[in-house]
């Protein structure tokens, strides 16, 4: 969760790590930067259609926002 700075060193992680990679942002304008740096899929966090997408698919959330958030309202992306 977040693609700026600290977010798309996560992602450059997690796929050299080998991993699918799900990018997630309130920002549709990273869905570029976010593909072009390894991410595998890219989800719009206000958009519940596109959160729709991936859920209960991830195994792991590294959530990067600084800003205040309910990480609740993600939690049903995870399996279970």
């Amino acid at each position: 969760m977040g693609v700026g700075g600290l977010g798309q060193m996560g992602i450059r992680l997690a796929k050299a790590m080998g991993n699918t990679v799900v990018a997630i942002s309130t920002s549709p304008s990273k869905k570029t930067a976010a593909m072009e740096i390894g991410a595998d899929e890219f989800v719009i966090s206000k958009d519940p259609d596109s959160l729709k997408t991936v859920e209960k698919s991830l195994d792991l959330i590294l959530n990067t926002v600084s800003a205040s958030h309910d990480i609740n309202l993600y939690l049903n992306l995870l399996k279970r």
